[in-house]
């Protein structure tokens, strides 16, 4: 068994002296080309659903909240690197492996109810999307949702791979609006620190709902099966990688890549998820305004409070962050059923090599821009269905733990060490909110 940190015998040669490499100048293009699968699944998990949980949360809780951007780090980053470990090893993604190893009516039960969670989560993210360019430019708000929507699927659809990505890494930019948007809120930093370092935990149906929304749009499905389809995809584009199965040699380079990688991008992501939380809690708790269903509103809700310049910010974060999240959530919909069907999948190919995998794509594009249309409102669907994904997670994670730490899966690169306990750690967290919520309905 290769535990965490150990070097596989193949790998050893990889200190081997080598020639010293030319420094190159420093530069955020450079920075940015080094990341990959982890920045933008982390940055996605702050789409504008995640900032509607969010904001309601701050928005009715206060400071008193924080404390769960605090922990939920450790845990995701945790369960995001064995994700990821297993896509790199593999060369499948969870789907893949799930349809491999495990019974078919598994499969078929992870996948539907995954589908159906995204796809609301994608009609959602579009209503608040358009409701944010409405309160921006004005206009009909179901014109941006089709706008938008047909932007992201047909991009993915028929852009090239490797620029695709690019466009997706500097869309993470757009969350810095929630760092700026600090700037303009009268935040009481003894009590936001008190909020993250201390926990305030009120025993009630209510809270505890709140906290499986937070965990459930935090630590979400669609990352850990979009993180590790994308770590088998870059061995499609990338000739030089293979699956860590078939081939040893640059293990234990590749494993430090993704926690790297990993690490980066889930510190970004709750980085900014804290910012919202702040911001909602310095001006619409602070001012009384705790009836806050979404993030567009939470926008409007700022410009009598923190001023025109706030609600600006908030509104443009919205757009960009949905640009960046709806082809994430198609593309996990589709990676997933694609994989289970042992379909040729992959963004890299095109559209006449996997028309069945670009198909669930459109599709579940396509239905989260009609649910708009009807009499069905996904903003009303979307806080339960950040309560779904949380539930959902907890037997997702507990498969992908079994998954990681099965050798004829992972070969010598199961799971071991401290990663093992602290994925085991995340799912225990994850489960125990989602009984305690349970409870707390009973009572």
């Amino acid at each position: 068994m290769t535990r965490q940190g150990t070097i596989p015998p193949d790998d050893k040669h990889d200190d081997a002296p080598a020639a010293k490499p030319r420094r190159q100048p420093f530069g955020f293009n450079r920075v940015l080309k080094t990341l990959g699968p982890g920045l933008i699944t982390g940055a996605s998990d702050d789409d504008p659903s995640g900032i509607g949980t969010y904001s309601q949360a701050g928005a009715q809780l206060g400071y008193g909240i924080g404390w769960t951007m605090l922990l939920t780090f450790p845990l995701m980053s945790a369960i995001q690197e064995i994700s990821a470990r297993v896509g790199r090893v593999t060369g499948h993604g969870i789907a893949g492996n799930v349809c491999r190893h495990y019974p078919g009516w598994l499969l078929a039960v992870v996948v539907t109810l995954l589908s159906i969670a995204n796809t609301i989560n994608i009609a959602a993210d579009l209503s608040a999307m358009a409701d944010a360019a409405k309160l921006l430019i004005g206009g009909p708000a179901i014109l941006y949702v089709v706008l938008f929507g047909v932007t992201s699927v047909a991009a993915q659809i028929f852009m090239n791979y490797r620029r695709y990505v690019a466009i997706l890494k500097w869309l993470t930019l757009s969350l810095f609006a929630y760092v700026a948007a600090l700037a303009f809120a009268k935040v009481s930093w003894t009590e936001a620190l008190a909020g993250v370092l201390l926990p305030r935990i009120s025993w009630s149906a209510d809270y505890f709902t709140t906290i499986v929304a937070i965990l459930g749009t935090t630590i979400s499905p669609y990352l850990f099966f979009w993180q590790a389809s994308q770590e088998a995809e870059e061995q499609r584009v990338d000739v030089t990688k293979h699956p860590l199965i078939e081939r040893h040699y640059g293990a234990r380079r590749e494993f430090s890549r993704i926690r790297a990688d990993t690490i980066t991008g889930m510190a970004f992501s709750n980085v900014i998820a804290l910012s919202i939380i702040v911001t909602a809690a310095a001006s619409l708790h602070a001012a009384g305004k705790t009836d806050i269903q979404t993030s567009a509103q939470a926008a409007e809700a700022l410009r009598p409070i923190a001023g025109p310049f706030a609600e600006v910010i908030f509104a443009l974060g919205i757009v960009g962050t949905g640009l960046l999240a709806i082809p994430v959530l198609a593309g996990a919909t589709a990676y997933a059923v694609g994989e289970g069907r042992r379909w040729r999948v992959g963004l890299t190919r095109r559209p006449k090599e996997a028309i069945a995998f670009y198909s669930v794509l459109a599709l579940s594009g396509g239905i989260g821009i009609a649910l708009n249309f009807t009499p069905i409102d996904p903003i009303a669907a979307l806080y339960w269905s950040a309560v779904v994904n949380g539930v959902l997670a907890v037997p997702v994670m507990v498969l992908l733990m079994f998954m990681a730490r099965r050798r004829d899966v992972m070969d010598r690169f199961v799971v071991g060490g401290w990663l093992y306990w602290l994925g085991w750690l995340s799912t225990g967290a994850m489960a125990l909110s989602v009984i305690a919520m349970g409870v707390g309905f009973l009572l």
